[in-house]
């Protein structure tokens, strides 16, 4: 499936508590959590990238498990919208942020890696490539490695990629 066949749509203001990204294939809503495939091309090991943050932004936006078709909102702490902060000269994230589709991180499992249950959440994964992504933005990426981090005592795999389409892509390899 073409990555072109996926629309975001926007709904109310960025930067607010109600802000919400929903994806559309056609004219149907559908979850980029269960509806967009996890490979763009298995037998070439390219994986479909769902961008939750792009490169130099810093609010901190994830796929919503808990609500219906999944959309992207902006992560609440304590009541306040949460942002990453910048590290100098750079402003938000340094790559393009986000989530493999139709994966999780169980919370009832414990890693023989980590020894800690995985975060509950889809896994993350940061693009490296020259391009600047938008929010919403389905893209195929290779994998050039993994990070396990343990935070706040739960497994929380990264995955580190290029766009298949970036021109570095074709001289980076993984392990």
């Amino acid at each position: 499936m073409a990555v072109d066949d996926y629309f975001a749509v926007e709904w109310r203001s960025p930067n607010s508590a109600n802000y919400s990204m929903y994806f559309r294939k056609g004219d149907k809503y559908i979850s980029p959590f269960h509806d967009i495939p996890m490979f763009a091309d298995e037998a070439n090991r390219v994986y479909n990238m769902v961008v939750e943050v792009p490169r130099w932004t810093n609010a901190k936006m994830e796929i919503n498990t808990k609500e219906p078709l999944n959309p992207i909102k902006q992560d609440i702490k304590k009541g306040k919208l949460r942002y990453v902060h910048n590290c100098f000269p750079f402003h938000g994230y340094i790559w393009n942020y986000g989530a493999i589709p139709q994966t999780w991180e169980d919370p009832n499992h414990v890693d023989n890696r980590t020894n800690c249950k995985g975060d509950h959440d889809p896994i993350d994964i940061c693009e490296i490539g020259y391009r600047v992504a938008k929010r919403g933005e389905v893209i195929q990426v290779k994998v050039l490695g993994i990070v396990a981090l343990i935070d706040q005592g739960e497994t929380d795999w990264k995955l580190l990629a290029i766009d298949v389409n970036d021109p570095m892509t074709k001289d980076l390899n993984g392990a």
